[in-house]
């Protein structure tokens, strides 16, 4: 089997962790990412052989992609892995962890689960940026979400949204959030929007800090097409995707859609959305419960 590897950086504690993970590894062919690669100079890890990638090569051969760090980590995987529809495995080395749901004591046990070919695929949608400058390429599509914010002042700007060529609202606001329902936990939930069941074929706009108390969250199917015209004192905006991040002038379009392809999760037997949730969200802690 062929599997690719992509990671941040690490401490020394985590050195143990990633040395067993190479060496649960060991019978398979291993690709690892150019940039994970520059943080593997511990002398443990001279033991192994793997090839090296880069970000932009064919990655369709691979037969399944760990993400070691947090889920900026498996976002950065993702647009490596872009539309190949390559299995990922998300190792959580850091905090919260919506997406990366391997915890460091479970990474052993599940690795080895999943070698052996005992787990099932989480298919997630993602969405499309369509922009009149290709602000980001090829790399055009996010999990997460899309936003547009303010940038060179403190004041609020415009954001006029239409979908399907009907005019929405005009936000004025510090920013605006479209998420998929894997973004939903993300920065969208920070800002106030609802949680959102993946399967539910869904985008959430949410607005950030509105001036506007009466602005709230709105829900849409994800065949919806969403555009906007951005106004400000300022010319110029940032946008992003995912953790790829721009800027833009007025004069950009910019439409966002549902993208073609998906992205395979990997998920062990006992795991399901709703009890990621309760975990990372601490629910039903209370003692009254």
């Amino acid at each position: 089997m062929k599997i690719g590897v992509h990671g941040k950086e690490f401490d020394k504690q985590s050195v143990p962790l990633i040395e067993r993970i190479f060496e649960l590894l060991g019978d398979h062919e291993v690709v690892i990412s150019s940039r994970f690669v520059g943080h593997l100079k511990h002398p443990s890890f001279k033991k192994f052989r793997w090839e090296r990638y880069e970000p932009g090569d064919d990655l369709s051969a691979l037969n399944m992609m760990l993400s070691i760090g947090g889920d900026g980590t498996l976002l950065e995987t993702v647009s490596h892995t872009g539309s190949y529809n390559i299995p990922i495995l998300g190792i959580n080395t850091g905090r919260l962890g919506f997406l990366a749901t391997i915890s460091r004591g479970d990474t052993e046990q599940a690795l080895i689960q999943v070698l052996k070919g005992s787990y099932k695929l989480d298919k997630r949608s993602l969405l499309r940026l369509e922009s009149s400058n290709q602000i980001f390429g090829n790399l055009n599509f996010a999990l997460n979400d899309f936003t547009i914010v303010k940038k060179d002042t403190s004041s609020m700007i415009t954001i006029h949204t239409f979908i399907d060529g009907e005019f929405l609202n005009s936000y004025w606001a510090d920013g605006i959030i479209v998420a998929t329902p894997t973004g939903s936990t993300g920065y969208s939930l920070s800002c106030g929007g609802p949680l959102i069941f993946p399967r539910s074929q869904n985008f959430v706009i949410t607005p950030v800090s509105p001036h506007n108390l009466a602005v709230r969250p709105i829900v849409l199917a994800d065949s919806s097409e969403i555009s906007f015209r951005i106004e400000g004192r300022s010319r110029k905006f940032l946008v992003s995707l995912d953790s790829r991040v721009a800027t833009v002038d007025n004069t950009v379009e910019l439409k966002v859609r549902k993208a073609d392809f998906t992205v395979s999760l990997i998920q062990l037997k006992d795991q399901h959305y709703f009890k990621t949730l309760r975990q990372k969200l601490n629910w039903g802690l209370d003692v009254r419960n």
